[in-house]
C-alpha cells in the first residue's frame, strides 16, 4: 500500500521543516531521588473459560502484586536512572497456563519475577537497557491476565521534534505471562524501528518495522483522524495495517502447504455524541496464513479493530463489528462505563487448519464489559470490571467458548 512507502526518516525531515524542537527534558531533571516514583498495583482476577466441548476449560482465581519503581534522572548533560519491577502472583483457586507455570491439574501455587533496566537521557532522547515493558504495535507486552509480559533488551525513544516520536530497539528475551523464566519463547533477537507523527491535534500517523530472527518480518502502518462535529460530537477514523513476510516454515498449514506472507488490515469509524459512542469496523486477512503474533514479539502486538476474545485473524477471514459505548458520567455516575459489541467473521479457510477440510468457516462473538472506578472515599481509585464473551464458531482451529473475566484493580502510590 502507498502508506508503506513512507519512511520514518522522511517524516522526521518533514516535521523538522515545520516544527520547532522541543525544550530539553533533561535540562529540567531534578535528580535520581527527587523525581522517583514507586507504585504498587493490586490486581485480583477471576477467569472462567468454558469450552462447550468440555476440553481445556479454565477456572482460575488469583491475586497479583505488580510493583514498579522509576527513578528520576541525575542532573547534567546526560542523565542516568534506573527502572525496576517486581511481580508476584498467588493462586487462590484453579489454574491456567497463561497465569501460572506447570502442567494442567498441577499448576504452581505462586509465581514471582523481578527485573531492572538502566536508562540514560540526553536532551529528549532516552536509552533504556535491561528488563522492561514495551508497548509498540510490533512488540507489545501482554497485560491482559494476572501479571504483565516483559522483554530484555535495548530501547531508544526520541522526541526531539514536536509531534514526532521515534523508537528503535533490539531485544533478546521474552518473559511471557504465567512464567518466571526469562525467555520461554527462545527468542534469538527482535529488531524494531519506527515512529508516530502528529500532523495536527486531530491527525496522526505511525509506521513501524520489526524483524523477529528466524520467525518473520513485519511492517505496520496506522492513520488516525478525529473530525470534530460539534462541542460534544466527533467522528474518528482509525486504520491499521500489518504486512508479515519471510514467515518461518514452522507455520505451515495442515496440508503442508508452505507459507510466506500475510496481510491484515482494519478500518473503524467511531461516532461520539455526549456520553454515547457508536462504532462500526471492518477487518480483512489475506495471504498464505492467518495473522501471526506472540512468537517472541508479545501477546499484545495485534493492534486491529476486531481483536476481542477472538482476534478474527484466521486465514482469509473477513469480519465486521458493531459496538456501543456508554459513559455514565453524563448521567451523574462518574466512573461507570459499559461497552457492548457484536462481531462476525466469515470466509475462513478451514482447510488451512484441518487437512481435508475445504469449506469456509465462520465465527461470531458477543462482547460485554462493565467497569466502575470509585471516585472518592476509602476505596478511591479502586476499579471493578466484569467482562463476558460468547463465541460461536465452526472453525476447526477454534471451538465454542463462554468466558467471564472479573477484575478488582487497586493502584497505590507509595512514593
Amino acid at each position: 500500500m502507498k502508506v508503506m512507502k513512507w519512511s520514518v526518516i522522511a517524516l522526521a525531515v518533514a516535521a523538522g521543516t515545520s516544527q520547532m524542537a522541543l525544550a530539553s527534558q533533561q535540562s529540567e531533571a531534578k535528580g535520581f531521588v527527587e523525581d522517583a516514583k514507586l507504585d504498587l498495583l493490586l490486581r485480583n482476577t477471576y477467569w472462567n473459560r468454558d469450552h462447550k466441548d468440555g476440553v481445556d476449560d479454565r477456572n482460575t482465581w488469583a491475586q497479583g502484586f505488580i510493583t514498579t519503581f522509576e527513578s528520576g534522572f541525575t542532573q547534567g548533560t546526560i542523565g542516568v536512572g534506573i527502572d525496576a519491577y517486581g511481580l508476584l502472583g498467588v493462586k487462590l483457586d484453579g489454574g491456567q497456563g497463561d497465569m501460572f507455570p506447570g502442567e494442567p491439574k498441577n499448576w504452581e501455587d505462586d509465581l514471582s519475577e523481578a527485573g531492572a533496566a538502566v536508562k540514560f537521557r540526553l536532551s529528549n532522547t532516552t536509552l533504556k537497557y535491561g528488563n522492561q515493558f514495551v508497548n509498540l504495535p510490533v512488540i507489545a507486552s501482554d497485560d491482559s491476565r494476572l501479571l504483565p509480559e516483559a522483554f530484555t533488551g535495548t530501547m531508544i525513544t526520541s522526541s526531539e521534534i514536536e509531534g514526532l516520536e521515534l523508537n528503535a530497539g533490539h531485544f533478546t528475551a521474552d518473559s511471557p505471562m504465567g512464567s518466571p523464566a526469562r525467555d520461554d519463547f527462545g527468542l534469538k533477537s527482535l529488531d524494531v524501528f519506527g515512529g508516530t507523527y502528529a500532523f495536527t491535534d486531530n491527525l496522526s500517523a505511525s509506521l513501524y518495522f520489526s524483524d523477529v530472527e528466524d520467525t518473520y518480518d513485519k511492517k505496520y502502518a496506522n492513520v488516525n483522524y478525529v473530525m470534530p462535529l460539534a462541542d460534544d460530537q466527533s467522528l474518528t477514523f482509525d486504520f491499521n495495517y500489518y504486512r508479515t513476510d519471510d514467515i518461518d516454515q514452522s507455520f505451515v498449514g495442515k496440508d503442508g502447504a508452505a507459507v510466506d506472507d500475510n496481510t491484515i488490515w482494519s478500518l473503524s469509524a467511531k461516532y461520539a455524541v455526549g456520553a454515547h459512542a457508536f462504532i462500526v469496523a471492518h477487518q480483512r486477512v489475506s495471504g498464505d496464513t492467518g495473522y501471526l503474533y506472540d512468537n517472541g514479539d508479545g501477546g499484545g502486538s495485534i493492534w486491529v479493530a476486531n481483536s476481542y476474545l477472538s482476534d478474527f485473524n484466521f486465514k482469509d477471514e473477513r469480519s465486521w463489528q458493531a459496538s456501543y459505548e456508554l459513559d455514565f458520567s453524563g448521567y451523574g455516575v462518574p466512573g461507570l462505563q459499559w461497552k457492548t459489541a457484536y462481531l462476525r467473521g466469515d470466509n475462513i479457510d478451514s482447510g488451512f487448519y484441518e487437512a481435508g477440510n475445504d469449506g469456509e468457516a465462520t465465527e461470531r462473538e458477543i462482547f460485554n464489559q462493565v467497569s466502575y472506578t470509585f471516585q472518592d472515599g476509602a476505596a478511591k481509585d479502586l476499579t471493578l470490571r466484569a467482562r463476558n464473551s460468547i463465541l460461536r464458531t465452526n472453525n476447526p482451529a477454534w471451538n465454542d467458548v463462554n468466558e467471564w473475566r472479573l477484575y478488582a484493580i487497586y493502584p497505590i502510590s507509595i512514593l
